[in-house]
């Protein structure tokens, strides 16, 4: 699955906010290593070089198109590609790690996020925010749709690419103990768009992008088509012709108390 730096950053206010919201919520700190993983196109990497001026701040993402826009938008920051497992293999320990909109790609969250706790220097702090929206109406749309049309073989997986998030209980226990300092909570943004075709836009940049890619040029143009029928029919516009799309967020932030 291949990404696009270009349609992600469409939204990139709307997209970044949550970045911000993260990080506001760190303690106070003067970290000497931080690295973001999942950086995408250097949105939220900006945001930890301004906030940490003497850190060697780093950006790790998967997509080659990702990091060529991160590179290009912050070239004094270093940028590597490769996957967030690879990385707590063979990564150096960090003061802060921060993953917004990232780690709900990656599998077995039981495993991942103790991982993420021991790759802290003492002292340093673990922040995430990922997407809890599998069950709002645009992405429960994307997987029905799959499964009734010429492309159901195509996209009989497309519907497990992201797996669902746990709870926020769930998240707690995993990394809570003497030695860590949890705070969990849930926001939901409402993003007021121009109508159901922005929101088609908008995941075109994220969620949707396991459903179009193995599709040929007719079937993409025909699965978005029908997308877009349901979401004006789930999404009424208001009197304005606008659309709000709800977005609820899960923002966690663990602090090593060592």
């Amino acid at each position: 699955m291949t990404w696009s730096a270009a349609h992600y950053s469409t939204f990139e206010d709307e997209r970044t906010r949550p970045a911000r919201d993260l990080l506001a919520a760190l303690p106070p700190l003067e970290p000497r290593e931080v690295v973001d993983l999942g950086c995408g196109p250097g949105n939220s990497t900006g945001l930890l070089a301004v906030r940490f001026p003497g850190a060697a701040v780093r950006g790790l993402d998967s997509s080659a198109d990702m990091i060529a826009a991160a590179r290009a938008r912050l070239p004094a920051v270093h940028f590597d590609l490769g996957d967030i497992e690879a990385w707590l293999e063979t990564g150096p320990s960090a003061d802060v790690i921060f993953a917004n909109a990232a780690l709900q790609w990656v599998p077995d969250h039981p495993a991942l996020f103790p991982a993420l706790r021991a790759k802290l220097s003492h002292g340093g702090c673990l922040a995430v925010q990922m997407p809890d929206n599998l069950h709002e109406p645009a992405h429960r749309l994307m997987r029905e749709i799959a499964l009734h049309g010429s492309w159901a073989e195509k996209l009989a997986a497309a519907g497990g690419t992201r797996a669902e998030i746990g709870s926020a209980a769930g998240y707690f226990e995993m990394l809570d103990s003497p030695t860590c300092r949890v705070d969990v909570w849930r926001t939901t943004y409402h993003h007021a768009l121009a109508g159901a075709a922005a929101i088609v836009e908008w995941f075109m940049g994220s969620g949707l992008r396991p459903f179009i890619a193995p599709l040929d040029a007719a079937e993409r143009v025909a699965f978005l088509s029908r997308y877009e029928s349901a979401v004006a029919a789930a999404y009424p516009p208001m009197a304005d012709g606008r659309v709000l799309l709800p977005f609820p967020r899960l923002f966690i932030v663990a602090r090593d108390a060592s």
